[in-house]
This record gives C-alpha cells, structure tokens and sequence, in this order.
C-alpha cells in the first residue's frame, strides 16, 4: 500500500478553516438544505469573475420537454469554439451559479464559448436523468443550437468536474456511437467507477471536502440499484470499450478518493487508443479548482485546462 499523499500548507490551511467555520456536513441535511449550503459556499474562495462580452440565459428541450436552461459565455460575438459544459455536485448539488466563476474563466482563458447546462437533479430526478439531459443538449448544440446562437458547431467540447465529468466523459462516449465529432473531453477529477472500491477510495474515507459518507449520500440520491451502478452511463470505466472517442485531458487531485478511477480510467482511454493528457496536481483536494484565491495549483489548473481546449480546437 502507498503512502498517504499530504496537503500542501496552503490547502492545509483551506481545510482548517473550513473545519474552523463549523458548517453541518452535507450528507446531514435534506438534498434542498444540501444544496443551499454548497451554493452558499461555492464563491468563497473563487478568483474573481471574468468580465464577459456576451453571457446570456437560453433554454433548452429535453427528450420530455422539459426546459434545461443553459447560460452562454463568450468573450466576443465571433463565431467560436464550444465547450459545453457539466457542473459537479453528486448528481444533487450544484448549478450554473455555483460554477459561474469556473465557466467563465475557461471561456476567457481559452478564447472560446462555454454553454453551462443546469441538468436535473436527484432526488427528485434520479438516474438516467442526468445523463440524458446531458446528452439530449449535446444533440441540441450540435444539431441546431451552436449555429443558431452564432457559434461554431463544427468545434465543439464537452467538459465537467466531478459527477459533472462523468456526464462529459459518458457523453462523449455516446457521440462516438452517434458518429458526432467532438474536438476534446475536458474533465476535472471525473467519477468514473462503479463501487468506490479503489485504494484511494479505502486510504482517503475520511479525506477533506469529499469523505466516504459524502459520496454515499451523493449516490444514494441517484442510484437505486447495482444494475443502474453497473450502467457505463454512471460508471464510464464500465463501457464495454472507449475505441474512437474524443481525446481526453484529465486533471486530478493527488488527495481526492476519485484519483484512482481517474487514472484507471486514462489508462482505458490511452489502450484505446485514444489521445489523453494527464495532469495530477499534487497536495490538493477534491474542488481545488474551484478555490484559485487560496490555492495556486487551482490557477495551474485553469491554465492547462484553457491551453488544452485552444490546442484542441485549432488542431
């Protein structure tokens, strides 16, 4: 067994204050409660947010006619790139509010679109819902939505953090099967297994900011069996093979339970065939790139993650 890996003193000090502050743990409260403390707090340690020249509120159908609204960012009206992109949070928090900050530094870093969807959230909606939302507005932007909101369909990303780069990573999965062509598959420490059983899982239960009882509570919201755990649409290392889809940057957090699955996962993708860049940022935690005030690897993170979309879509 490895060493358990260390935080660095600046992410040390992140997670004493956050113990300091003495907010109720979220697998302690109601999805609705759970989700008002993580928007609450998902600004706090943000960089600040990027002037854009266009951020506009759209709409778009789900296969039920539902109304999944989508906010653009842009840094001009040209017609540009698309990264469409999915929030984490469990499958049970988050928004497009609480990654607005996120969103737009992208958007501004790499000089493309950023479509933020607000896809459906468990209890209420619980597995595939997410998902199909998610690929239902993929479908939608690349079928019709880039072109008629000025943007460039023919250069289009996915991308998402955590549950949010499941989504992107099972989407992208599903374009493959569609033949839609996708430039990159953007994803911050995605979700990729199906039981939580990796050593990182077992060495870091009690990690900061994404402990064992956290993700229990995220998944039992979402998933109501071991066929649905088993769905290559909740588990993407589960996908009877990834041959062809989009090339991959993968960013990780050296602390996290999920940095395990995040390397098996690129290891999938690289057998494959498939172009990946691996980046692990090391001392941080799960969320890091959401706290670029305090954190400088957060600021890394951006960097790369912009450098990986310009690259991508100007191959």
């Amino acid at each position: 067994m490895r060493p358990p890996p260390s935080l660095t003193p600046r992410m040390a000090d992140v997670v004493d204050r956050m113990r300091r502050a003495g907010h109720p743990p979220l697998q302690t409260l109601a999805p609705e409660a759970a989700r008002a403390a993580y928007e609450k707090g998902a600004g706090v340690l943000e960089v600040p947010k990027p002037a854009l020249e266009r951020v506009e509120d759209l709409r778009i159908a789900a296969r039920d006619g539902h109304a999944l609204p989508v906010r653009l960012y842009a840094p001009s009206h040209e017609k540009l790139p698309v990264l469409l992109y999915f929030h984490g949070g469990g499958f049970t928090v988050g928004s497009i509010a609480t990654h607005d900050t996120l969103c737009r530094v992208l958007s501004q870093r790499a000089g493309c679109a950023v479509l933020s969807l607000d896809y459906r959230l468990a209890p209420a909606h619980r597995f595939p819902t997410a998902h199909n939302d998610a690929w239902d507005a993929l479908a939608f932007i690349a079928a019709q939505g880039a072109d008629a909101w000025g943007l460039d369909a023919a250069r289009l990303a996915v991308g998402g953090d955590s549950a949010g780069g499941t989504l992107a990573a099972a989407c992208a999965i599903q374009a493959r099967d569609a033949q839609l062509a996708l430039a990159l598959q953007l994803l911050f420490y995605p979700g990729t297994t199906a039981h939580q059983d990796t050593e990182s899982h077992r060495q870091l239960a009690d990690a900061p900011v994404l402990p064992a009882p956290v993700i229990d509570y995220f998944f039992s919201q979402y998933i109501g069996s071991r066929a649905e755990r088993e769905d290559w649409r909740f588990a993407p290392l589960l996908a009877p093979d990834v041959d062809g889809v989009a090339p991959a940057w993968i960013c990780l957090a050296e602390v996290d339970p999920l940095i395990d699955e995040g390397i098996a996962y690129a290891d999938k993708l690289r057998m494959a065939g498939v172009p990946v860049d691996l980046e692990i940022y090391r001392g941080v935690t799960h969320e890091f790139i959401k706290m670029g005030r305090a954190i400088p690897e957060a600021l890394s993170a951006h960097a790369d993650a912009a450098r990986a979309l310009t690259q991508a879509f100007h191959a």
